[in-house]
């Protein structure tokens, strides 16, 4: 390795090197920003303000609420650094929120995270930290990143119960080579112990649990205030196509869910699928659930395809397991995806995400959308 290296692998003196750090308020990238500071770099947090959350969900475990602001403020006045707040609520609602809205419409499990990350916060946040001429922007996101001959890798994270690897699927090439993600190898507690070294006031603080714009996991109610027309009363059918019950609106459903159907049945009953054009649930017996295809749009890459024809692993869920696979290119962004083994509960609006490995762990190749 080039001695003449700083630790995000540029050939600058960290005294001479600008970073741009995503404040989202919380303890990682708080700490983030500390370990920059005391690296000597020169530091410049940035936190957005994405969504508006009312009195009623004050008190929710949301990110990039009012006290996270206050929160990232006070972290910059303790380190020293300068801070912006980028007021993006329009971009917010025009990105991921509609986009969300529109996706359980469709009958799909949207992932709001991986559209922020893809909108305001890679994009939007790239663009300005490229204006205010730092050298890279720099994340608190779970996830290893190595920088060899000015190309940076993205790997999962060596603690595999924080890895966020899967959300960022969709980081472009330019975006990802001007990326650093300082926490990718180390594991959440000596996260917290640097935070707490530095005495900063979020070393306790709990994680984010809920997205930001749905109060306490009801998304529901999101879709109940931007499309209050969207609940309307559909069949529940069988695989033979016979009527079996009546739902309440389909966006109460996702594939492979069993409580809530309200339909007796001599064994239990699983949604198969969801057919948004006829307002219909389809559900079935929990065998019929399992798939080894799946179809796949909108396909990023971050890699050649050399990587995709050998022991390619793909994840079809954020808390999922790493499944054996084959990949196929095909035209127009498209793939399918081959299973070695079967999997249940394989939902459109999921993103699939292509790992392999080597000699630094495994490597994200890209991903696509799921789409059946």
């Amino acid at each position: 390795m080039n001695k003449n290296l700083n630790s995000i692998g540029l050939n600058k003196k960290p005294s001479d090197t600008t970073v741009v750090v995503a404040m989202s308020g919380g303890v990682d990238s708080s700490t983030v920003a500390g370990i920059m500071k005391k690296e000597g770099y020169k530091v410049i947090g940035i936190t957005l303000k994405l969504y508006d959350a009312g009195k009623e969900v004050a008190v929710s475990k949301q990110c990039c609420s009012g006290q996270d602001i206050m929160d990232a403020k006070r972290v910059a006045h303790k380190l020293g650094i300068e801070h912006k707040i980028l007021y993006y609520q329009d971009k917010f609602k025009q990105g991921v929120i509609n986009n969300f809205v529109e996706s359980y419409l469709k009958g799909e499990t949207p992932i709001p995270c991986v559209q922020c990350n893809q909108t305001v916060k890679f994009k939007d946040l790239f663009e300005v930290s490229k204006e205010l001429k730092a050298d890279a922007l720099v994340t608190g996101h779970y996830v290893k990143s190595v920088t060899e001959n000015k190309t940076t890798n993205m790997y999962r994270a060596i603690d595999e119960n924080r890895d966020q690897s899967y959300f960022l699927f969709n980081t472009t090439r330019e975006q990802l080579n001007y990326l650093r993600f300082p926490l990718g190898g180390m594991m959440k507690d000596k996260t917290r112990e640097i935070a707490k070294n530095l005495d900063l006031n979020v070393a306790d603080k709990p994680d984010s649990q809920d997205i930001c714009f749905v109060p306490n996991g009801d998304y529901a109610s999101v879709i109940q205030k931007f499309r209050p027309d969207s609940f309307q009363k559909g069949n529940i059918k069988n695989l033979n196509g016979d009527i079996i019950g009546v739902h309440d609106g389909i966006i109460n459903f996702t594939i492979g869910q069993r409580k809530g159907i309200k339909v007796s049945d001599k064994e239990a009953l699983y949604v198969l699928k969801i057919n948004s054009d006829k307002n219909e649930i389809i559900v079935g017996s929990k065998e019929m659930l399992g798939k080894k295809v799946i179809n796949l749009k909108e396909i990023n890459l971050l890699t050649n395809m050399e990587d995709l024809q050998q022991n390619v692993l793909v994840k079809v869920r954020s808390t999922g397991t790493l499944l054996k696979a084959k990949v196929d290119l095909l035209n127009d962004g498209k793939a399918i995806v081959n299973l070695f083994d079967s999997e249940d509960g394989i939902s459109p609006g999921q993103a699939c995400v292509f790992y392999n490995k080597d000699e630094f762990g495994y490597k994200v190749l890209g991903g696509g959308w799921i789409e059946i």
